[in-house]
């Protein structure tokens, strides 16, 4: 299954404090336990899932690695909130209940402020804007430094004439005359069983309770219209490919100033022509003429941030891999812990496929010389590096 926004599983807004936090949970608690809900599977997984919700919010390093990276945020540190079981859920409830850490809610009398699951007053539903997706591309360069824009964004945005509310002018809101307000209608039917009484959600107001006296012209009494924003987006350094980086509150807006939802930004790198990419680690492949292998020699390469200069020692062999350390991706900060990636220089050396006369003489002079014969030390020794590539 799918996982859940952990603030639309909790039913509170981004910006909800700790204490509001864990009121929504014993809500939801209460309502999914599994003492309430004998051999409901999906009771229990909501259970477990109110349960996760929790553990990340209420932790504060937690919920800023969620806010900004999403569920791959915590993921990457080793959070495992899937595999919860009863037992990791239950201890949680000695801070959330007061002292009642294990086994069940001893049939809910003990909760004072919890005491009875009768329907209560009926609470005003707030709508959630759907989630959007985006994708941005960016180069190699960018993403070692990170970047800031505006991007125009197609969406359900708050209609200006009514604010959000739905309602013509001052209108307001009046109690649904279905209802009564209560959101549900009672029914009631002769089974073989006797008289049986259900409860629906009520069509006339959608379950809310109320309804609009005069909706609003431009957007029909939903609160929400089509349109675009202009979005400030921060990608930070160092962000891969495999990230999903969220700007919460920036996605659809909610029905009638209900919550707005986020935008989910993938990125999509384009690949670079001179550096491949091995996580937070660039390859450079060094390409050498056989006398600055031979000789040794100082040479400028590429980085991310400019050049470098490295040093070439003499008789330089190919496939040496040199590193320049802190050269690659940053580490994303608040994110990774692991430092930066480095730079990775592998040495090839040209040789020339065409010669000159002149040129091909001055290399059978050198092919008889005791140094350009290679001996049984160097064949061993590129022997094993070529191993390594089948390893």
């Amino acid at each position: 299954m799918e996982k859940r926004d952990y603030y639309e599983v909790l039913g509170i807004e981004k910006n909800a404090t700790d204490d509001e936090i864990k009121k929504a949970y014993k809500k939801q608690a209460i309502k999914y336990h599994p003492d309430r809900n004998p051999g409901n599977k999906e009771a229990e997984e909501k259970f477990k899932e109110a349960a996760e919700a929790y553990e990340v919010l209420h932790d504060p390093q937690k919920r800023a690695q969620y806010d900004r990276f999403g569920f791959s945020g915590l993921n990457q540190n080793g959070f495992s909130g899937g595999g919860m079981n009863m037992e990791d859920i239950f201890s949680m409830f000695g801070d959330i209940f007061g002292g009642h850490a294990a086994g069940g809610f001893e049939g809910f009398s003990g909760f004072g402020g919890f005491g009875g699951f009768g329907r209560g007053n009926r609470s005003e539903q707030q709508y959630r804007g759907s989630d959007l997706r985006i994708k941005i591309r960016m180069s190699l360069e960018e993403i070692y430094t990170g970047i800031e824009k505006k991007i125009k964004v197609k969406k359900y945005i708050t209609c200006p004439d009514c604010k959000g509310s739905g309602c013509e002018g001052n209108s307001g809101m009046e109690t649904c005359y279905n209802c009564n307000g209560s959101g549900y209608v009672t029914k009631v039917r002769q089974s073989f069983l006797g008289m049986m009484q259900t409860q629906t959600p009520c069509t006339t107001c959608n379950g809310e309770g109320r309804i609009i006296k005069n909706k609003c012209k431009k957007c029909n009494g939903e609160g929400v219209i089509y349109g675009e924003e202009i979005i400030d987006i921060k990608i930070p350094a160092g962000i891969t490919g495999d990230m999903i980086y969220t700007i919460r509150g920036k996605g659809n807006a909610g029905r009638r100033n209900g919550i707005t939802g986020d935008i989910q930004v993938v990125i999509d790198e384009i690949p670079n022509d001179k550096f491949i990419r091995n996580e937070k680690d660039i390859i450079y492949n060094l390409l050498l003429s056989v006398p600055q292998a031979a000789l040794g020699c100082t040479v400028e390469v590429p980085t991310l941030s400019g050049k470098a200069s490295i040093a070439i020692e003499p008789g330089t062999q190919p496939g040496k891999v040199l590193k320049l350390r802190g050269k690659g991706i940053p580490a994303v900060k608040d994110y990774d812990s692991t430092g930066d990636g480095n730079e990775i220089i592998k040495i090839s050396v040209y040789i020339p496929e065409k010669l000159t006369t002149q040129e091909r003489e001055k290399l059978k002079e050198l092919n008889d010389c005791e140094h350009f014969k290679p001996n049984e030390k160097i064949t061993k020794t590129i022997f094993e590096k070529f191993k390594t590539f089948f390893n």
